[in-house]
């Protein structure tokens, strides 16, 4: 059964364009790319699954799929390495779904990107620093990169998307993929759509198209794309606080829409470009509704608030995902940083509560 992961293509400013090239035969008639995914938790699970479909099905790409995997020992002792290969299923992060008999899961961050000319860069945002650093100079200077990572990295020059952050840090181009994507869901092959976001090259996009479902385009701004993937996670713990406070759907919903405005907003402030019809794409609406009502931090959230927050977020992140990460209130931090830096912090209250988180 094919996945039902629908994408459009948008349009942007470049990223970073590398002149280097030691895949000087990809051009040649026959040329197949192969593809590595960094990172298997439960939405790197999902998106390996999603390619590997491809990989397998399409003449232009290696039928193996590499899976980096951040070694575990699972409670029955085995590595979690070991049963992802036998079992063909992450038993930890996605446990019931096969993710494709090409996929194969390696510890080993060099081996996995080996050859590969297209990476797919799914982790959380937290371990991206260290991951750039040990890929410098192993990864070919001809690769492509996409980000699925929701989150932003804060430096004191100011904010940096993960996108351009892994350009800048491996020297390669990065597009990017967000939407309203529960992992569980589109595990599942329940209907789904995601926005691709990319420079100049249309070519590329396209490629990252194959891989993940049929193109719908649509031009648009990268900018508008990645940051709306992040920021929504600030929104979904205001929502979870709604829920665990028991507010009702009224203001839930005000929420959303108090969220959404103020995510256009902070767009805008970084980067004027940004396009208000970004704000209505999968990217932006549907990932604020689908996170405010499914996601993992709208789900923690809700439990700090039902303990009155006598329970940090670090212990109920542990005990509820275990193992996964949330993103909301790091990104909580970070633009708390950002407005501070700017000298934007007007309402007292509010920022002292995400500078607390």
């Amino acid at each position: 059964m094919t996945p039902a992961f629908e994408l459009e293509v948008e349009t942007a400013t470049t990223h970073h364009t590398n002149s280097a090239n030691n895949g000087a035969n990809d051009n040649q008639i026959g040329f197949k790319s192969r593809v590595s995914v960094i990172g298997s938790g439960s939405w790197g699970s999902v998106a390996a699954k999603l390619v590997a479909f491809n990989t397998l099905n399409l003449s232009s790409f290696h039928d193996e799929l590499k899976m980096w995997v951040f070694e575990e020992t699972l409670q029955s002792g085995k590595k979690l390495t070991d049963a992802i290969n036998r079992t063909n299923e992450n038993v930890k992060y996605l446990p019931g779904i096969k993710l494709g008999k090409n996929v194969i899961a390696d510890p080993d961050l060099d081996n996995a990107v080996k050859g590969a000319n297209m990476l797919v860069f799914v982790t959380p945002h937290q371990f991206i620093d260290n991951i750039c650093k040990s890929l410098v100079g192993k990864v070919r200077s001809d690769a492509e990169a996409i980000s699925l990572i929701k989150g932003m990295e804060v430096k004191i020059e100011g904010p940096c998307l993960i996108s351009t952050y892994i350009s800048e840090q491996l020297g390669i181009n990065c597009s990017v993929l967000m939407g309203a994507n529960l992992a569980s869901d589109i595990a599942e092959e329940k209907f789904s759509e995601a926005t691709v976001g990319y420079g100049n090259n249309r070519e590329i996009a396209e490629q990252w198209v194959q891989l993940f479902t049929t193109p719908y385009f649509m031009v648009q701004d990268v900018e508008g794309v990645e940051l709306c993937g992040t920021l929504k996670n600030v929104v979904a713990i205001a929502a979870g606080f709604v829920d665990g406070l028991d507010m009702g759907n009224n203001t839930k919903a005000a929420i959303i829409r108090f969220g959404l405005r103020e995510m256009r907003e902070f767009c805008k402030l970084l980067f004027s470009s940004v396009k208000d019809d970004t704000f209505f794409e999968s990217c932006g609406v549907a990932d604020v509704i689908t996170t405010c009502f499914g996601g993992r931090n709208r789900k923690v959230a809700e439990a700090f608030a039902k303990n009155g927050g006598k329970r940090s977020f670090d212990e109920l992140e542990a005990e509820m995902l275990q193992g996964q990460k949330l993103q909301g209130v790091p990104t909580a931090r970070e633009v708390y940083e950002v407005l501070r830096h700017r000298g934007l912090l007007v309402v007292s209250s509010v920022c002292n509560s995400a500078r607390d988180l």
